[in-house]
């Protein structure tokens, strides 16, 4: 038996024989009365000099803990997952690349004055490129800043003009931030009509999805950006173009 079990061990006995000698011998028939003042700070005095003691009882506890709160989480989150996918199969109102009937769905959260989200589109387009049967559903996530909410407000405006892909690549692959000035100067070297765009942005509709795509972020655990769901693994931060490869070979291995 490892120390570590054996104090937890010698914990529980030290406890129970500390409330043992603390409590009132009772009958069976009579109702157990409460500790006096005197029995609580004698069991406070023994569990005290015992932990000082035995410190690694306290780690063993923290780390019984976090593993729960760990497990937690990701049941928390795979339920998610199922809700989330269950709401597109219905239809959800995000903009997605790639096959739309394709047998593998990414999908991501991101934030176009994210840098690592800048590193991980030219990725995904490459993935949507080489595989006709990937679907790419993309979640407007902005976070960082006021400047963020306007790049994704413009670009859920240029799916208006059927122009949605080639404007989210060209602004995540141009540098600068998000002034109306780059929006503007990025949407017209992709053809749309800036001055529909600029009335689209401030429609409703578009802050109701970008809300809907918060509340569901914040159900999933979604911390930051990039994060992604693969088939029904999330995966956040961002990843390479191997290891995105290798994630939806293993989604379509087990819907297979």
């Amino acid at each position: 038996m490892t120390s570590l079990k054996k104090s937890a061990l010698g914990s529980a006995a030290l406890l129970s024989a500390a409330w043992m000698a603390a409590t009132p011998v009772q009958a069976a028939d009579e109702t157990p009365t409460e500790f006096s003042p005197a029995q609580i700070e004698n069991i406070e005095e023994i569990v005290h000099d015992f932990i000082l003691a035995n410190p690694e009882v306290l780690i063993e506890a923290l780390q019984t803990y976090q593993e729960n709160q760990r497990l937690a989480e990701e049941r928390h989150r795979e339920e998610a997952v199922v809700a989330f996918q269950a709401q597109l199969d219905n239809g959800y109102p995000a903009p997605v690349l790639g096959n739309p009937d394709g047998d593998v769905t990414l999908v991501e959260f991101f934030d176009y004055r994210c840098g690592y989200c800048k590193m991980v589109a030219p990725r995904v387009q490459q993935a949507l490129d080489e595989d006709p049967n990937l679907r790419v559903v993309m979640m407007e996530f902005p976070i960082l800043s006021p400047q963020s909410v306007e790049g994704a407000k413009a670009a859920l405006a240029a799916e208006k003009q059927g122009k949605y892909e080639e404007f989210h690549f060209a602004l995540m692959a141009r540098p600068g931030n998000m002034s109306q000035a780059h929006i503007l100067a990025t949407a017209e070297s992709v053809g749309l009509d800036p001055d529909q765009l600029a009335e689209d942005m401030e429609s409703d509709e578009i802050a109701g999805i970008i809300e809907q795509n918060r509340e569901i972020g914040q159900a999933l655990g979604v911390s930051g950006t990039p994060a992604m769901i693969v088939g029904d693994q999330f995966i956040p931060g961002a990843v390479d173009l191997s290891e995105l490869k290798n994630r939806i070979a293993q989604a379509r291995e087990q819907a297979s």
